[in-house]
């Protein structure tokens, strides 16, 4: 008996943790950071464009101890995604399609791994969301054109 009570403790201890955590620092309206983030490459100048190219857009997050939100606006409208943080599997909609995505925190940082059809079978890309001081920085790992996994960063700092 105070072994259950010392895990139900323990466990809610955590979630009490990753709550305030959750809240306190990926909550908000963040903006792409210019001085910190490359311009992305002119037409023709190799690798702008195209996946993974071209200017990050500004995005509202709201996090919880169970869920992280993200809205945006795109070409085609706002789009809004939200992610259960307890790593199980999940159906979401991106773009005109469907996506399978896990999503984690683990040493602080949100961890979102997005498996979609794609021409040559299924694409399985990575973004992990993590602070560094007072930015937002979003790394992106997607497979490259020629092999590997290339990663992008994108730095944010939130609107006031």
């Amino acid at each position: 008996m105070k072994r259950a009570v010392a895990v139900c403790g323990a466990v809610a201890m955590l979630m009490v943790a990753a709550s305030a955590f959750a809240q306190a620092n990926f909550s908000g309206k963040w903006a792409p950071d210019a001085d910190k983030n490359p311009a992305p490459a002119a037409a023709g100048a190799g690798g702008g464009g195209g996946r993974g190219g071209g200017a990050p857009a500004p995005m509202t997050i709201t996090a919880t101890a169970t869920e992280f939100t993200i809205e945006r606006e795109t070409p085609n409208g706002a789009q809004k995604t939200t992610y259960k943080l307890d790593g199980t599997e999940q159906t979401v909609t991106m773009g005109q399609g469907e996506a399978k995505v896990k999503a984690s925190v683990k040493d602080g940082a949100v961890t979102i791994v997005t498996t979609r059809d794609g021409q040559n079978g299924p694409t399985t890309t990575t973004a992990v969301y993590s602070m560094e001081g007072a930015n937002l920085v979003v790394a992106n790992t997607r497979p490259g054109r020629n092999g590997g996994e290339p990663t992008t960063t994108k730095v944010y700092y939130k609107k006031q």
